[in-house]
């Protein structure tokens, strides 16, 4: 198998206060996979995503993008490669405009004139949401905000594109149209999400993390239907939904 656009081996992390997040996690991503990431609140999700581009620094064990160590030295790099959708929109926008918010990261690589305006334009039409380039982000709706924010971190051309409860706060029409747009996307995707019919529909794959480790990996479909396994984990499906019932399996 090729190598992984991801591979965190051994990943350990105490916060300063002496509580212990991760022990020993191993995660191993590869270009063009979706992946959710599952588990109840607590239980490390926030901490493991937040070494991947380096905010946070391991312990022990370690971190690599696409072969490279998350390292001080490389953090440029890094977090070009890994582009992070925080739950809350508003924390990634803050510009007067659309266009200037999805301009800033390119900007900062030193992309000017035709070429980054280019760039801009590209990953909002990856989102829909072109026409609204000479907005201001803060009259947009919630669902056109994150649409937004997906767009500054597809400017940057991330190998890897993590999305912190991508459905979370959305009305069902913004929730589907995320969905398309995340499907359309050329790129290796980890969601993290407590949305378990989303992580069905978008995510082969799923991983689930509790109490700091890794306790399963595998195909979503076998992950929701372990009924063990989502009970010991405080996983809940919403009332309604069974996967058993559903004829196909996302791609």
């Amino acid at each position: 198998m090729s190598v992984p656009v991801l591979d965190v081996a051994g990943l350990a992390y105490a916060y300063p206060d002496g509580h212990q997040a991760l022990y020993g996690v191993d995660l191993h991503v590869h270009a063009g996979e979706r992946v959710a990431l599952l588990g109840p609140n607590g239980a490390g999700k926030t901490t493991l995503v937040l070494h991947l581009n380096g905010i946070l620094t391991a312990g022990a064990g370690s971190v690599e993008v696409g072969g490279l160590p998350v390292r001080k030295e490389n953090l440029q790099e890094i977090r070009r490669r890994v582009g992070i959708v925080f739950q809350d929109p508003d924390d990634q926008l803050f510009m007067g405009t659309v266009r200037a918010d999805v301009a800033f990261g390119p900007a900062n690589l030193g992309l000017k004139g035709p070429e980054l305006e280019a760039r801009v334009m590209e990953a909002l039409d990856q989102v829909g949401m072109a026409d609204f380039a000479s907005r201001a982000p803060h009259h947009l709706s919630f669902g056109q905000r994150r649409r937004v924010a997906v767009a500054t971190v597809l400017a940057m051309r991330p190998e890897i594109l993590v999305l912190d409860e991508p459905s979370s706060n959305l009305d069902p029409a913004s929730r589907r149209e995320l969905a398309d747009i995340l499907r359309s996307l050329d790129v290796t995707v980890l969601m993290v999400t407590h949305d378990l019919p989303y992580a069905f529909e978008l995510c082969p794959r799923s991983v689930v993390l509790s109490d700091g480790q890794v306790v399963a990996d595998g195909s979503t479909f076998d992950v929701l239907t372990d009924d063990a396994l989502m009970r010991a984990h405080r996983l809940e499906l919403p009332f309604g939904f069974d996967p058993r019932r559903i004829d196909s399996l996302p791609g």
